[in-house]
């Protein structure tokens, strides 16, 4: 897809599990309601998705680790955020401030900035029973990140075994909450026009 320097950037951070191989079909819906998406992964999310194919997609490379000192910033700002999947592991740490990842120190850094950012957690029932996650949940709520959080006993929503994978992954729910990301002006745009 064409995108523009207007087109609104949208950072889709990917976490190891099994959803990030269905990331092409979400770029693809992100890009036709106008962003242009750069796919950043955590180390553990490369096993999971297929970097060419995203960066073919997007025109951007996938990054999953901090540039050299001195090296040029392959990506451009993020105007918003996307987590998905998210790990129990990098939701109790972004609430904890560990940026021991690129994926980490961007979201901490976009906490900071105050952008908004969508989180669509995917731990399997043991995981999501954990009170760290609860709290973390809790925290993150308050500060103003969306999260999209299936509903129980819906089949999209997480294991119904402790210690198994989800086997789906609420896409419908995130493209629901993209697009209310839509607020966010363009590159250039006047914000009070």
């Amino acid at each position: 897809m064409s995108m523009t320097a207007d087109d609104p950037v949208l950072y889709l951070v990917a976490c190891g599990g099994y959803p990030a191989a269905d990331l092409p079909a979400f770029v693809e819906y992100a890009q036709g309601a106008g962003w242009d998406v750069c796919v950043v992964a955590t180390p553990s999310a490369t096993g999971f998705l297929d970097a060419g194919r995203l960066a073919e997609l997007t025109g951007h490379p996938v990054r999953s680790a901090y540039k050299r000192p001195g090296e040029p910033d392959v990506l451009p700002p993020a105007d918003a955020i996307v987590v998905a999947p998210a790990t129990f592991n990098t939701v109790n740490k972004i609430v904890a401030g560990v940026s021991d990842t690129l994926a980490l120190g961007l979201l901490n850094e976009a906490v900071g900035a105050g952008l908004p950012i969508i989180i669509a957690p995917y731990p399997n029932s043991a995981l999501a029973a954990h009170p760290a996650y609860a709290a973390s949940i809790a925290t993150l709520r308050s500060w103003g990140v969306r999260l999209v959080i299936g509903r129980p006993g819906d089949p999209r929503a997480g294991a119904d075994q402790p210690g198994r994978e989800n086997t789906a992954f609420p896409w419908d729910d995130l493209r629901t909450a993209l697009a209310t990301l839509r607020t966010v002006p363009p590159r250039g745009a006047d914000a009070d026009s």
